[in-house]
Protein backbone atom coordinates (compact mmCIF):
# COMPACT_ATOMS: atom_id res chain seq x y z
CA UNK A 1 0.00 0.00 0.00
CA UNK A 2 1.07 3.57 -0.92
CA UNK A 3 0.35 6.12 1.98
CA UNK A 4 1.10 9.61 1.10
CA UNK A 5 0.37 12.76 4.14
CA UNK A 6 0.71 15.74 3.24
CA UNK A 7 1.03 18.28 6.29
CA UNK A 8 -0.12 22.57 6.04
CA UNK A 9 -0.52 25.12 7.92
CA UNK A 10 1.49 25.90 11.27
CA UNK A 11 2.78 29.05 12.25
CA UNK A 12 5.35 29.06 9.07
CA UNK A 13 2.58 27.95 6.85
CA UNK A 14 5.74 25.85 5.35
CA UNK A 15 3.96 22.30 3.86
CA UNK A 16 5.47 19.10 4.56
CA UNK A 17 4.78 15.77 2.27
CA UNK A 18 6.07 12.49 2.22
CA UNK A 19 5.06 9.01 1.19
CA UNK A 20 5.38 5.91 2.15
CA UNK A 21 5.00 2.11 0.42
CA UNK A 22 4.35 -0.56 2.97
CA UNK A 23 6.04 -3.26 0.33
CA UNK A 24 8.80 -5.45 2.34
CA UNK A 25 8.11 -3.79 5.48
CA UNK A 26 8.19 -5.51 8.65
CA UNK A 27 5.35 -3.39 9.76
CA UNK A 28 3.44 -3.46 6.82
CA UNK A 29 0.23 -5.14 8.43
CA UNK A 30 0.09 -2.98 10.94
CA UNK A 31 0.82 0.26 8.76
CA UNK A 32 -1.90 -0.83 6.52
CA UNK A 33 -4.63 -2.19 9.06
CA UNK A 34 -3.87 1.69 10.55
CA UNK A 35 -4.51 3.12 6.80
CA UNK A 36 -7.77 1.25 6.48
CA UNK A 37 -8.95 2.32 10.15
CA UNK A 38 -8.20 5.92 9.62
CA UNK A 39 -10.22 6.30 5.80
CA UNK A 40 -13.23 4.54 6.99
CA UNK A 41 -13.45 6.37 9.73
CA UNK A 42 -15.49 9.71 9.87
CA UNK A 43 -12.79 12.86 10.74
CA UNK A 44 -12.79 14.24 14.18
CA UNK A 45 -14.20 17.67 13.86
CA UNK A 46 -13.55 20.46 16.12
CA UNK A 47 -13.25 24.19 15.79
CA UNK A 48 -10.09 24.81 13.98
CA UNK A 49 -6.80 26.51 16.28
CA UNK A 50 -4.98 29.24 15.08
CA UNK A 51 -1.56 28.36 13.50
CA UNK A 52 -2.50 24.45 13.72
CA UNK A 53 -1.70 22.12 11.43
CA UNK A 54 -3.84 20.14 8.52
CA UNK A 55 -3.21 17.12 7.48
CA UNK A 56 -4.31 15.18 3.84
CA UNK A 57 -3.87 11.68 4.14
CA UNK A 58 -4.31 9.20 0.78
CA UNK A 59 -3.90 5.50 0.38
CA UNK A 60 -5.63 3.25 -1.69
CA UNK A 61 -7.26 6.43 -3.95
CA UNK A 62 -9.16 7.60 -1.43
CA UNK A 63 -8.05 10.71 0.97
CA UNK A 64 -8.89 12.07 4.14
CA UNK A 65 -8.41 15.27 6.05
CA UNK A 66 -7.80 16.04 9.48
CA UNK A 67 -6.42 18.48 11.99
CA UNK A 68 -4.63 19.26 14.94
CA UNK A 69 -5.64 18.72 18.21
CA UNK A 70 -8.40 16.70 17.17
CA UNK A 71 -6.44 13.74 15.69
CA UNK A 72 -7.46 10.21 16.35
CA UNK A 73 -4.54 8.11 18.04
CA UNK A 74 -4.72 5.98 14.57
CA UNK A 75 -4.36 9.17 12.85
CA UNK A 76 -1.46 10.70 14.94
CA UNK A 77 0.28 7.45 14.85
CA UNK A 78 0.35 7.15 11.34
CA UNK A 79 0.95 10.42 10.26
CA UNK A 80 4.05 10.14 12.62
CA UNK A 81 5.57 7.10 11.06
CA UNK A 82 5.04 8.41 7.55
CA UNK A 83 6.19 11.86 8.15
CA UNK A 84 9.05 10.83 10.57
CA UNK A 85 8.03 12.97 13.23
CA UNK A 86 5.94 13.97 15.69
CA UNK A 87 2.59 14.78 15.43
Amino acid sequence: MRIEVVRSGGFAGIPRHAVLDTAGRPDAARLTSLAEAVLAAPPPSGPPVPDGFTYAITADGRTTHCADPHLTPAQRELIQTVLGEGA
